[in-house]
């Protein structure tokens, strides 16, 4: 309690900004504009406030949990996003109920104002009337998108309730239908013709636009050997004119967004399939990173130039693999005037892999998964995804190309948009440890710990039973790559400085990259262009960050203050539309399995625990990849403990755990399509090497895991915190067509 003769908070103190983040529970938080913790808001404080809603809120007290709890002041401002939900008529009455959950009210819609829409469509709603304490909100059907299980639906879902861009403005369409179809004469002047390197693409057999090619031959460093490393990258900046009706639609979208069978570029089809694409055998712009390697890995000079090249082969990863297998088989023999390069190539990649290996980078094995659909765009298997040497070589070559980028616009003091990935926070590292002890692996991790040590504890413990959870925990600990101008190295890769120079048709900041370094090369200054203004809360962050490192020194050599806020909301807005496209593409790939999972109900499969939670498991299956939940009340008739620092739920009784690696055989009991939930139930009668052990005894598997990968929790959970089985699974609310 404070006071009234201390107390010198002002009403601004107490009042808090933020975004409302909705529960499919009813309740809500208030994502803090300055960073702070997260507000909690009860179910009766959301009744007038939506998902997305801007608000002003006061904290009025803390909950049971021990969360601040919040009190809705003002609404500042409803983003115009459309709603999509299932359209229904119940008891004379046309509702919509939202398809994302968090909105947590159906959506009232009077009559005359369906459109053309019938009960069960999947609709898009405008609202007209916003909820109120005592009232739902009331909206109209301004799109028809089509019924539930039309072939891509999911998508069409997808884009429109993470408000990605899919349609192109007619104006960017109209530049894009005014260039050429082919580079000419004019194109060439004032590069350099490298249309006799026998340059190659190495790409997916399903990869429809290639951004870089790769060339590389033996060298001289004095007497000791080295390589010369060519990485040419689709000259898109020649195209797409800074501030143009192209490069706005492409920094609207910021990245391309790949769903299974289905992309959405960033740019137009005449740019990313055609003029940009280096396709074989036709000429296109490029710009060149033209690097020195010495026998340990390390560039020993680069430069950078724009040049006309001509891609000799389009390469697929499978090809290339076999060709480096077997120089004699017949992969070989069909582009055997390509074997010599591709050797001298894979040499470059063993030097440049040791000297990864040097420095200490992050080098973890995961499994990644590929969705393999039929013609309707069902899914057909989902397989693993066999990473060869060809996908760690190409890998390499981008990351040294990435690296030099960073140099050369760093020597030269400009201002750009570094990917960035610090080191853990501290409360992040203080759970690791914590973890680490527990499961008994002996490892000091200081305060600023160097990236080598986090490899080392994955190499020692490489052969333990638990090493993939162990893995899992390490990569859970590091933060979010982002984009900044403000350079603090990459920590997962060991750079001091690192940027993304190699997709410019996918990734707009690699679009602003190259347009630096052309500017460096030409000697002139670059501005960025008049771009969109990201959101007001963005917009806000960005002046801090920025104020921030002016404070600190770190943007003194960036130019004006004015500059270097222009390039920190161009990095957020990046970063922002990065973290959009990857949450739509899961919500594509959950609703897929959650349909192909319903083709499985009462079949029985063995799985890896790959997350505990105080309300149950999450069981990645062997067979099918799919990840679901059994809850707490299908454990068994006893209490079962979360406990936080070895991620596991143990039994009082009996003792048994079940923490990530452990084994189990599970029922498909449930799927809940709109939800993208999938329920499985515990077989307590399976044969005993496929069930949870207890911990002295269970076995670990390997799973899939990503930098800063973080499982579906419902809520947040408390250290120690006792579950009865006997409490019920909260059942939906909403009512069913």
């Amino acid at each position: 309690m404070y006071s009234k003769k201390n107390d010198q908070r002002t009403a601004s103190d107490d009042e808090i900004e933020g975004s409302v983040q909705g529960h499919r529970d009813g309740h809500g938080f208030v994502i803090r504009d300055d960073g702070e913790g997260d507000i909690y808001l009860p179910s009766n404080e959301m009744r007038a406030v939506l998902h997305k809603d801007r608000v002003r809120v006061r904290i009025v007290r803390q909950d049971r949990r021990g969360r601040p709890e919040g009190r809705v002041l003002e609404i500042i401002e409803r983003p115009p996003q459309p709603i999509i939900g299932r359209l229904l008529h119940e008891a004379g009455i046309w509702l919509v109920a939202p398809e994302d959950r968090r909105y947590g009210q159906d959506v009232l819609i009077p009559k005359g104002a369906t459109g053309t829409g019938a009960a069960g469509q999947v609709v898009v709603v405008q609202l007209t009337e916003p909820p109120a304490l005592f009232g739902q909100p009331v909206g109209r059907v301004v799109e028809v998108l089509g019924e539930v299980d039309d072939p891509g639906m999911e998508v069409e879902i997808a884009v429109r309730k993470y408000g990605v861009p899919h349609e192109f403005s007619e104006a960017c369409l109209a530049q894009a239908a005014a260039l050429p179809d082919a580079v000419r004469a004019a194109d060439r002047r004032r590069r350099v013709d490298l249309t006799d390197v026998a340059f190659v693409t190495i790409d997916g057999e399903d990869a429809r636009d290639f951004d870089d090619a790769v060339y590389c031959e033996s060298a001289r460093i004095g007497r000791a050997k080295a390589w010369r490393l060519l990485v040419a990258i689709a000259d898109v900046s020649h195209y797409v004119d800074s501030g143009g009706a192209i490069d706005t639609d492409a920094y609207e979208r910021a990245t391309s967004v790949y769903f299974p069978r289905r992309v959405l570029p960033m740019l137009p089809e005449k740019l990313s399939n055609g003029l940009c694409s280096l396709n074989p055998q036709v000429p296109r712009l490029a710009m060149v990173c033209d690097m020195l390697l010495t026998a340990k890995g390390a560039v020993h000079a680069y430069q950078f130039y724009p040049a006309v090249i001509q891609s000799h082969a389009r390469l697929t990863y499978t090809e290339v693999a076999a060709i480096l297998s077997n120089t004699r088989g017949p992969e070989a023999t069909r582009h055997a005037d390509r074997v010599g390069d591709l050797l001298q190539l894979h040499d470059a990649y063993r030097a440049l892999l040791a000297e990864r290996h040097a420095r200490g980078a992050v080098d973890f094995e995961t499994t990644e998964t590929q969705i393999v659909c039929d013609a309707n765009g069902r899914i057909e298997k989902i397989e693993p995804r066999v990473r060869t040497e060809a996908h760690r070589l190409i890998e390499e070559a981008m990351l040294v190309a990435n690296v030099c980028a960073a140099d050369f616009i760093g020597e030269h003091k400009r201002a750009c948009l570094y990917r960035v990935h610090e080191g853990p926070t501290p409360e992040k590292l203080d759970i690791l440890r914590g973890y680490l002890k527990a499961v008994g692996v002996a490892a000091q991790l200081p305060d600023d710990p160097p990236t080598r040590a986090f490899q080392a504890i994955a190499d020692a413990t490489k052969d333990r039973p638990d090493a993939a959870q162990i893995h899992s925990m390490l990569l859970r600990s590091m933060q979010q790559a982002i984009y900044t101008p403000i350079n603090s190295g990459h920590f997962g890769l060991a750079f001091e400085a690192y940027t993304h120079f190699t997709s410019p048709i996918r990734r707009y900041p690699d679009l602003l990259v190259h347009r630096v370094i052309k500017s460096i090369l030409a000697g002139r200054p670059y501005e960025l262009p008049p771009l969109p203004t990201p959101g007001d809360a963005q917009a806000k962050l960005a002046r801090q960050w920025a104020s921030k490192g002016r404070q600190e020194g770190q943007a003194a050599a960036m130019g004006p203050a004015r500059d270097t806020l222009a390039w920190e909301a161009a990095g957020l807005h990046c970063s922002a539309n990065e973290r959009r496209a990857d949450e739509a593409s899961r919500d594509v790939e959950a609703w897929l399995k959650c349909q192909y999972m319903r083709e499985h109900l009462g079949e029985e499969y063995g799985g890896v625990v790959s997350a505990a939670t105080s309300f149950g498991i999450f069981v990645t299956l062997d067979a099918l990849y799919v990840e679901g939940l059994v809850h707490i009340t299908e454990l068994g008739g006893e209490y079962f403990r979360f406990d936080e620092l070895r991620q596991e739920l143990r039994g009082e009784r009996t003792g048994i755990r079940y923490g990530i690696g452990a084994r189990v055989r599970v029922q498909v009991s449930r799927v809940d399509l709109d939800g993208r939930k999938i329920d499985f139930r515990l077989v307590h009668d399976a044969p005993a090497d496929e069930t949870a052990k207890p911990a002295r005894a269970r076995a670990s598997e390997p799973r899939e895991a990503s930098k800063g990968e973080r499982p579906a929790r419902e809520e947040r959970s408390a250290s120690g915190k006792t579950t009865r089985t006997r409490h019920h699974r909260q059942t939906d609310r909403r009512k069913k067509p």
